[in-house]
């Protein structure tokens, strides 16, 4: 059943298209507050070929000790962006999911996750290719000036022996 997947050597190996891929899927995934972040990553990873592992690993960005300021970050962005009032998060009952307070954020909140994660998916595509595409330019760089190095030796290697 599995055997597809391993045989994608896109979805294991390190490339500039899937590492670009990869970090947009999963930055994306990591500001989606519901369960599943890791499934959903891994899922739309294989569908476009992206690097698995590290659309996987990018969703611990939001962990227990981020998930507060991103969380809050979104639920403001939403509020700011949908024009509503922001309700103060202390009196919020958060164990009961039926609370009106609570139940009254959603919307913002979800906002605010999808336009994070738009905007963090948009701009870690783009610096992950950026930074690979720099690293590339480096060693092109490094091989040339090497080249020219190795040449003006054997030049002057040649000079010093026809005296």
């Amino acid at each position: 059943m599995f055997k597809d997947l391993f045989d994608r050597h896109e979805l294991w190996h390190i490339s500039r298209t899937s590492i670009a891929r990869a970090t947009a899927i999963g930055l994306f995934c990591s500001m989606v507050p519901l369960p599943g972040q890791m499934i959903v990553a891994v899922f739309v990873a294989i569908r476009i070929g992206a690097n698995v592992p590290l659309a996987f690993s990018l969703i611990f960005i939001t962990n227990p000790l981020t998930m507060p300021v991103i969380y809050l970050s979104a639920y403001l962005l939403g509020s700011a962006l949908l024009n509503v009032p922001v309700i103060d998060v202390n009196a919020i009952d958060w164990l009961d999911p039926t609370s009106p307070e609570l139940l009254s954020i959603w919307p913002s909140f979800l906002l605010g996750c999808f336009v994070m994660g738009v905007i963090v998916a948009f701009f870690g595509y783009f610096i992950a290719d950026g930074l690979w595409r720099l690293r590339i330019a480096q060693r092109i760089s490094e091989r040339t000036r090497r080249r020219r190095e190795r040449k003006a030796k054997e030049k002057r290697d040649r000079g010093s022996n026809s005296h």
